[in-house]
């Protein structure tokens, strides 16, 4: 069985790829694997495939191609792909430790407060599921992630603050997610890891491509310390 998409143009150099299947799961599979057989050499005039949950929008350059040839192969790609096949044959894990409350997660107990649940049930919660890496977002590459299971969804700040941190892990809405280097933000900080998750001296920026799946461990100050400026790498590779 074929892919299910919807071609959109968007401007006059990019389209935007939406899978229309109406299953979450295998839409959010179909517009990574379009983006990713969008941008491997041979495909003229493509400069980037950006994909989210559920689309991707694909930036072309208008002297070397037209948007209707590349819906037409956004179009061929999706025909050839299984829906339900896996993002990757091989997911990688990473654990990403984390010191909760105080100074490192100072939105924690404003988060307690309008879900209704202790401090503690939140960080449980948190620390409950392993996350599926669902794209890359801002600022660096941040792993986007679905939140936890939490009675109501955590509202964005009324007042965005003009420095997150790097490490900072943080909730919004029903998504979480890490911040690999500093920037402006509006989602409520939870935590922080020591760890460096942003490479610049890498191709890829960070250690992690969508596909792959994330946990998060709690750890204590001293812990906190111990670890600090190490890198974030896969479970089984040297930081």
């Amino acid at each position: 069985m074929s892919a299910q998409i919807v071609v959109q143009p968007t401007g006059e150099s990019a389209i935007r790829v939406v899978g229309s299947s109406g299953d979450r799961e295998a839409d959010w599979r179909v517009v990574h694997r379009i983006a990713r057989a969008m941008t491997v050499p041979g495909i003229a005039g493509v400069h980037t495939a950006i994909p989210t949950y559920e689309a991707v929008l694909i930036e072309i350059d208008p002297e070397r191609t037209t948007l209707a040839a590349v819906a037409a192969i956004a179009q061929a790609i999706a025909h050839e792909i299984d829906p339900d096949e896996p993002l990757l044959a091989e997911p990688r894990e990473f654990v990403v430790p984390v010191l909760y409350g105080g100074q490192f997660g100072p939105d924690l107990t404003d988060v307690a407060a309008t879900t209704g649940l202790s401090e503690e049930a939140v960080i449980a919660a948190h620390l409950a599921p392993t996350y599926v890496i669902r794209c890359l977002g801002a600022p660096g590459g941040s792993p986007m992630l679905d939140g936890p299971e939490l009675p109501v969804t955590v509202p964005r700040l009324r007042s965005p603050r003009t420095h997150v941190p790097q490490g900072a892990v943080s909730l919004a809405g029903r998504q979480a997610t890490i911040t690999p280097t500093a920037a402006p933000g509006g989602w409520s900080l939870i935590g922080r890891t020591p760890l460096t998750v942003l490479d610049l001296d890498d191709e890829s920026l960070v250690p992690y491509r969508p596909g792959d799946v994330l946990r998060f461990e709690r750890i204590d100050e001293e812990q906190f310390s111990q670890l600090e400026g190490l890198r974030l790498a896969p479970l089984g590779a040297e930081r």
